[in-house]
């Protein structure tokens, strides 16, 4: 599982939390402040904004669908 992040945005914030309140793994990307730079992020998503979250074939690119998929996928 990959995340792309920034360390302040605060919907990555939200994201991470969940992730470690699941206690699941995962490579957390840092992307560039930059929206121009993040060239990895839009070949993965289409999009330059973050988060973006990578689980195997599945790409989700809004904090909310993140989260509402790891409770399906992961929550006890």
């Amino acid at each position: 599982m990959k995340l792309y992040n920034m360390e302040y945005c605060p919907y990555c914030v939200m994201v991470r939390e969940k992730l470690d309140s699941l206690g699941l793994t995962y490579d957390k990307i840092e992307v560039p402040p930059m929206q121009h730079m993040r060239q990895e992020v839009f070949e993965v998503s289409g999009q330059y904004t973050v988060p973006v979250l990578v689980d195997e074939d599945q790409v989700f690119d809004d904090e909310n669908k993140i989260i509402s998929y790891l409770d399906d996928k992961y929550g006890k």
